[in-house]
């Protein structure tokens, strides 16, 4: 069985690396991805898929393997389907190429598209389904391989395999963990694609979608609870990162968690120099908490902030921080 992969980001890196690597008649007939585009200081570079399909070369010359076919079409017309054609493929393999198929293109491979999404379906159809899963604190996600369809993420299931959270995930661990199970969960089902294929059962329930995020999302509203803004932070952890504002000046807040034990806090005293206890308006800066760090009021319960980071200076922990900061405590972030 002829397969052509599709992706372009980190996440489908492993997925790659297995079919490349698959024996039993799986060959990797060749590689799809996104454009090389300006990324770091406006130097061009490929994509993450496409950094490892190089890798991945070395290998394959050393067992005399040729180099692994890469197409890397602005769009997928006329001509991106007479390239793809010319590879022979069987079957397509997606998982965040970032770019709909329309039945034309998927018409060239005889044994159909599957993709690889990671949630489960039809729970968070669309573009960031691990931010939405930690953004809506849920306490289980998964992976789905399902059929290509003409609807978004609508196709027959082939495969799943459903993940337990802690609620400490960060779209960067959570991404990561997804990526080599993914991988997996694509070998299995390629060793045993015609029975997985005759037996794929429909989506169940009701869809819920989730669009692409935009990087002035990451903004924080100090006036919800504690635990949303926990979770906006490591939804948003890598990007686009969550920030407030000092006056004209961006605070990035990198790492957090709920305040739950206020033993051992140092928080502000009132002028008889007993401790505060009238709660204070949204992003006051109350204390500090010698083990959790810097102490935040929110719209509901209060957030520790370890790790923060001025724009366009170095991320530090709290302690580093407040070093530098000696006035800190008492601040209205806005």
């Amino acid at each position: 069985m002829r397969v052509l992969f599709a992706g372009s980001p980190a996440i489908a890196v492993p997925s790659l690396k297995a079919v490349a690597e698959m024996e039993g008649g799986i060959v990797l007939a060749g590689l799809l991805t996104n454009p090389d585009r300006p990324r770091r200081h406006n130097q061009t570079e490929p994509t993450d898929v496409s950094a490892a399909a190089l890798t991945l070369d070395i290998n394959r010359r050393e067992k005399g393997l040729p180099p692994i076919a890469q197409l890397k079409p602005e769009k997928l017309n006329a001509e991106a389907r007479e390239m793809v054609a010319s590879l022979a493929p069987e079957l397509l393999v997606s998982f965040a190429y970032g770019r709909l198929f329309g039945p034309r293109f998927l018409a060239l491979f005889p044994l159909g598209g599957i993709n690889i999404h990671p949630s489960l379906l039809p729970k968070y159809r669309g573009a960031s389904p691990i931010p939405a899963v930690i953004m809506a604190r849920e306490k289980e996600t998964g992976i789905c391989i399902q059929k290509l369809a003409e609807e978004l993420d609508s196709g027959d299931i082939l495969a799943f395999e459903r993940i337990l959270l802690t609620g400490r995930e960060t779209t960067l661990s959570l991404t990561e963990s997804v990526a080599e199970k993914a991988a997996l969960l694509l070998r299995r089902l390629l060793l045993d694609f015609k029975s997985a294929s005759a037996n794929a059962q429909p989506q169940e329930g009701e869809a819920v979608y989730c669009r692409e995020i935009k990087k002035e999302e990451g903004f924080i509203d100090w006036r919800k609870s504690a635990s949303e803004i926990d979770a906006q932070i490591r939804a948003f952890t890598p990007w686009p990162l969550s920030f407030t504002r000092r006056g004209n000046d961006i605070l990035l807040i990198l790492e957090a968690e709920p305040f739950i034990d206020p033993i051992g806090t140092d928080l502000p005293a009132t002028p008889a120099g007993q401790p505060a206890t009238t709660p204070q308006p949204p992003g006051t800066v109350l204390g500090i908490d010698k083990n959790r760090g810097v102490l935040l009021q929110t719209g509901d319960g209060i957030l520790a902030v370890s790790r923060l980071q001025w724009q366009a200076k170095k991320p530090l922990d709290w302690k580093a921080f407040c070093n530098g900061e000696r006035d800190f405590v008492g601040t209205q972030l806005q």
